[in-house]
């Protein structure tokens, strides 16, 4: 059932679209394919090996083979400076349709199937994040800040949406958007623009697969919610007091007049008990106007049982129906919301994937495209701990990423395999795991 989600399988379907790379090849850079350069940049990312390439390249020269071969079918490995020339004419536009095509292959294989929430849909969770930043170093697509003393900051940003699950560590990265200068526009792009491209582009696809979308009080405004309802997606998003006064004036007035829904729950954490304190309410205009849309509402208050310490309170909109019966499902997904932020972007930057080293910046679309193969690694990964289990068995073993990228660049630094199985094989013999 999963055999179009193995590593093999994978990589081939990568190797395709690099062979649909516009090909600029002129000089000393005309001896390399130009999937030899979009395989070489992403084996750097999924081994998280900087020197992965140059430990192919004299393994090769040493024992006439290398790894870059047998395991990212590369014919010939380029240096890191030819892949740098090779990919920044190439828009990342050219290796996003993988994301889809993995989506895809996980829906077939009934793997999105446990991963569904509230009104049997799926969360995909929204944020933006940088991953360059330089006071020299820029390009076109550079957006900027004004620091202290007139500096000028030069950044990328990007936006990543996820899908997450309550309670699942697993997180699935989908199609970037990049915060880019937009042509025609006079105003710096900024993460809720991109936002609403990225519903424009994909949200008539995720609509028809049942998608809740999730995001923090940045994207709980009219035209951000309208975008979304023009897609019929679906949404439960963070919604404060100090940016929604309209809303929460009918809420006061609602909550004056006994006609705000509540209902409580106890938790047992372990330690101590907690209450979960729902408040609700329905059809509430998003703002001040003839045309704001209505939204439904529901907040969370967590106190500790024996002291009455507050320890969380947050609110959400959604176009979910709110009631005694569904508050505590809506809310729950609604919190699902940080994993974008601690378990994709917190990830990619702190535990092995080094999302904001500049691995290259070129002076066309080198960065985006350099960030969008480090997220289609995350994936891959992702992916293979959900289907593969010799792959499974060795990351818990190992339990930290950094520790499993250590034992993976070592390896394939030292020892020559035929195959993806060979490694995984090798490596659950020498921990001496089970698996069946």
């Amino acid at each position: 059932m999963f055999e179009e989600l193995t590593i093999p399988r994978l990589i081939k379907q990568l190797k395709r679209s690099f062979g649909q790379f516009p090909n600029r090849r002129t000089g000393q850079n005309a001896q390399y394919e130009m999937e030899d350069a979009g395989m070489g940049a992403f084996s750097v990312f999924f081994t998280q090996s900087p020197s992965f390439l140059a430990y192919q390249q004299e393994m090769k020269r040493s024992k006439g083979r290398s790894n870059a071969g047998s395991l990212f079918e590369m014919q010939e490995v380029p240096s890191d400076n030819h892949i740098r020339s090779l990919l920044d004419p190439v828009a990342p536009d050219h290796v996003v349709p993988i994301f889809r095509a993995i989506f895809c292959r996980l829906d077939q294989a009934e793997v999105l199937k446990g991963m569904r929430s509230h009104g049997n849909m799926l969360l995909v969770a929204m944020d933006g994040t940088e991953y360059f930043s330089s006071k020299k170093i820029h390009c076109a697509n550079c957006s900027q800040r004004e620091l202290p003393k007139g500096t000028i900051n030069h950044f990328h940003g990007v936006f990543t949406p996820v899908i997450v699950q309550s309670g699942n560590e697993h997180v699935l990265a989908l199609e970037p958007e990049f915060i880019t200068p937009q042509d025609g526009r006079e105003k710096q792009d900024c993460e809720i623009e991109a936002g609403k491209r990225w519903v424009g582009k994909h949200g008539d696809f995720y609509a028809q697969q049942g998608v809740t979308i999730l995001g923090d009080d940045l994207f709980s405004h009219q035209p951000f919610c309208q975008a979304l309802k023009d897609k019929k997606l679906h949404f439960v998003l963070v919604c404060k007091p100090d940016s929604h006064p309209a809303l929460y004036e009918m809420v006061d007035f609602l909550a004056a007049n006994r006609a705000v829904g509540t209902a409580q729950k106890r938790h047992w954490n372990g330690r101590y008990g907690e209450i979960y304190h729902y408040r609700f309410a329905s059809k509430l205009p998003l703002r001040v106007d003839q045309n704001a849309i209505e939204v439904n509402w529901c907040e969370l208050t967590v106190t500790r049982e024996d002291t009455g310490e507050r320890l969380y309170r947050n609110a959400f909109i959604t176009d979910f129906k709110v009631s005694k019966t569904t508050v505590e499902a809506i809310v729950r997904d609604g919190r699902a919301r940080w994993k974008v932020e601690n378990e994709s972007n917190n990830v990619l930057k702190t535990k092995g994937y080094h999302l904001e080293h500049n691995f290259g910046h070129g002076s066309q679309y080198l960065a985006s495209l350099l960030l969008t193969l480090n997220l289609l690694a995350f994936l891959f990964h992702t992916v293979l701990d959900l289907v593969d289990e010799k792959y499974r068995s060795i990351r818990q073993e190992l339990r930290t990423r950094r520790r499993f990228f250590q034992d993976l660049e070592t390896l394939l630094r030292y020892f020559y395999f035929a195959s993806w199985e060979e490694v995984l094989t090798f490596m659950v013999k020498g921990l001496e795991l089970n698996t069946g």
